[in-house]
């Protein structure tokens, strides 16, 4: 009779959020297998209908503790885009400031505490920083620069406050980005440093015919705008999100799984699928630093989305010193329009990887309609379908083991699992 296992990792460390992992074996095969996200649904979309309007960015960023610039910033957009507000140069160029803050603070805290400990078997950023204090205190410095950027440009580190549809209540004083110029260029340095550090971990062998999908900008590497495109020869713009990609509910998840429409088919979104769709437009010394540690696209190999994530630090850094050097103040801090009926979307370029929003506002700018969907709800499917690639060379193994691999392979996508903003349908089947 063939044996029957049953692995089960009742909450998954090192990630945001609560999850679990259900794996049942029978023999070789695997029977079922579950990303169990049973965190309650949080109602983002229902409790923002009625909202006015300039209320939504400060209720979005709550989502997330980690990235609420990508909520606000998505949100933003999309308003704008409803209500056909276009903001100049010197606007456009601080959101980018803030978006590098946020990919800073956020890469950098899942390189160093949440990830890095799986190549060295630490169960802990705290039993890694025992071994390599010098790298582990490098990089929390490296965030302390993130979150100092965001209390600039966002009035706190945490759930920022100060974007507005249309720019900024305030934009800051010349002198208060100035003084994280020297900051910044020490920074940018330690994050070349931190990528070569990280290039050299055993990383495990593993290649898969991925479809990944980011945005592409013909003219930058993309944070806030550009078309959705993927590795697979997609290429639309971002309001035709919705024709291509639905969610669909599964019964183990408070979260929705993403996938494409017709085929069903799932996705890898991420700082991996932006590096490879994106390399020529990272910034030279990123570039320089790939070469050196011999990081090429395309790249397959999911447990290598750790040197990508570095790869953007270094890109962040490069970008905010420029901006921060060339810096003047300007106004208005913001572009204003009447409200009307309208609908707008928009999609950018989490940490984690692609966010789209979409809302629908009445003529007294009160929002009657919204869909978010984040990016580790696009990822769920897919990681499930790497455990499935990634278990059969692990069976012989004991399940503590196998389910310490398991978890590993999850954490290269950063998964922020608390980011479940629907309220699902409900269906009874009472027989």
């Amino acid at each position: 009779m063939t044996p029957s296992r049953t692995i089960q990792v009742n909450a998954l460390t090192r990630v945001e959020g609560e999850g679990g992992l259900h794996i049942r074996l029978k023999g070789n095969v695997i029977e079922d297998l579950q990303l169990a996200i049973y965190e309650p649904p949080r109602f983002f979309e229902a409790f923002l209908r009625g909202r006015p309007l300039n209320e939504v960015p400060d209720v979005v960023a709550r989502i997330c503790g980690i990235c609420p610039i990508a909520y606000q910033m998505t949100a933003v957009h999309a308003m704008e885009n409803a209500l056909s507000i276009t903001v100049p140069h010197e606007i456009r160029q601080l959101r980018r400031l803030l978006y590098c803050g946020e990919w800073i603070e956020s890469h950098v805290l899942h390189v160093h505490l949440l990830h890095a400990p799986d190549y060295f078997g630490c169960t802990s950023g705290i039993q890694l920083a025992e071994r390599f204090p010098q790298e582990v205190t490098r990089g929390l410095r490296l965030k302390k620069h993130g979150n100092e950027l965001l209390e600039i440009l966002g009035g706190r580190a945490i759930h920022p406050i100060n974007v507005a549809v249309g720019g900024f209540y305030r934009v800051p004083r010349r002198e208060e980005l100035a003084r994280l110029i020297p900051d910044f260029q020490w920074g940018l340095e330690a994050a070349v440093a931190a990528t070569r550090w990280v290039a050299a971990f055993p990383i495990p062998e593993m290649s898969r015919p991925y479809d990944m999908v980011a945005l592409v900008h013909p003219d930058e590497y993309p944070m806030n705008e550009g078309n959705i495109c993927s590795t697979t020869g997609l290429n639309l713009p971002f309001d035709e999100y919705e024709n291509v990609f639905e969610e669909e509910q599964v019964q183990h998840s408070t979260a929705l799984h993403s996938v494409y429409k017709q085929t069903r088919a799932c996705y890898h979104v991420g700082p991996l699928a932006r590096v490879n769709l994106n390399f020529d437009m990272l910034s030279p010394m990123a570039q320089q630093v790939a070469a050196e540690v011999g990081f090429t696209v395309p790249c397959n190999n999911p447990f290598q989305s750790i040197i990508a994530r570095c790869l953007e630090v270094v890109h962040a850094y490069e970008e905010a010193l420029d901006i921060l050097q060339n810096y003047r103040p300007f106004a208005p801090a913001r572009q204003n329009a009447a409200y009307q009926k309208a609908e707008g979307c928009a999609a950018t370029e989490a940490p984690r990887g692609l966010i789209y929003h979409r809302y629908q506002v009445d003529e007294q700018g009160k929002v009657t309609f919204a869909k978010i969907v984040p990016p580790t709800s696009q990822n769920q499917r897919q990681m499930e379908d790497d455990l499935r690639e990634y278990l059969p060379r692990l069976i012989h193994l004991a399940d503590a083991q196998v389910a310490s691999e398991c978890e590993r392979l999850i954490r290269c996508y950063d998964p922020c699992i608390s980011c479940s903003t629907h309220f699902l349908k409900l269906t009874v089947d009472r027989g």
